[in-house]
């Protein structure tokens, strides 16, 4: 077994990432403090060419040096947007006819190992403040919530490690053919 260089692994360049097919989901961060969170969530959304990140509220915005530590160069290729407030994130998402899941912890949540992706459908998901979760007035704009089991003490993951969760798993369920 041989580790692959970056030569071998034939990335494509950012032209080719922006014209490429993306995966039917929007993710709006809801209040994001850490900008090592949002980097590294841009990161993962360049991996599974998401179709756009929102950033809300407190947000930290691209240029921005800590942001770029854990993006590594992926703010360049992702398509992204700011709104002052979440709720116009969803106005914004559901005049484009996506589905609005938050990911959180609720009465009612889905677990994501149920959540079944019904296409041609395009799905918005917002994640929360790293402290204070999404909050009751946009889990009320939603049309459902997603929760993802855990089994030890803590009763959250990092928002960096949920997003990575979740768009794995929806990459995964999608019943389309496949982006690449």
């Amino acid at each position: 077994m041989k580790k692959l260089s970056l030569e071998e692994l034939q990335r494509i360049d950012i032209e080719t990432f922006k014209n490429s097919k993306k995966l039917p989901v929007i993710i709006i961060l809801d209040n994001i403090r850490s900008q090592f969170n949002i980097g590294s969530i841009f990161r993962t959304c360049d991996a599974f060419r998401v179709e756009e990140l929102i950033l809300c509220g407190i947000t930290a915005q691209p240029p921005s040096r800590e942001i770029e530590k854990s993006a590594l160069g992926a703010t360049q290729s992702v398509q992204w947007k700011y709104f002052k407030t979440t709720q116009d994130a969803i106005d914004y998402c559901k005049n484009k006819s996506f589905f609005i899941a938050a990911i959180e912890q609720t009465d009612e949540s889905i677990d994501i190992r149920n959540f079944k992706i019904n296409t041609p459908n395009k799905y918005a998901f917002i994640f929360g403040n790293e402290v204070n979760g999404v909050d009751q007035n946009i889990i009320n704009q939603c049309d459902f919530c997603i929760e993802i089991p855990q089994f030890g003490t803590k009763h959250s993951f990092n928002v960096a490690v949920t997003s990575g969760i979740v768009l794995y798993d929806f990459f995964v369920k999608q019943s389309v053919s496949p982006i690449f």
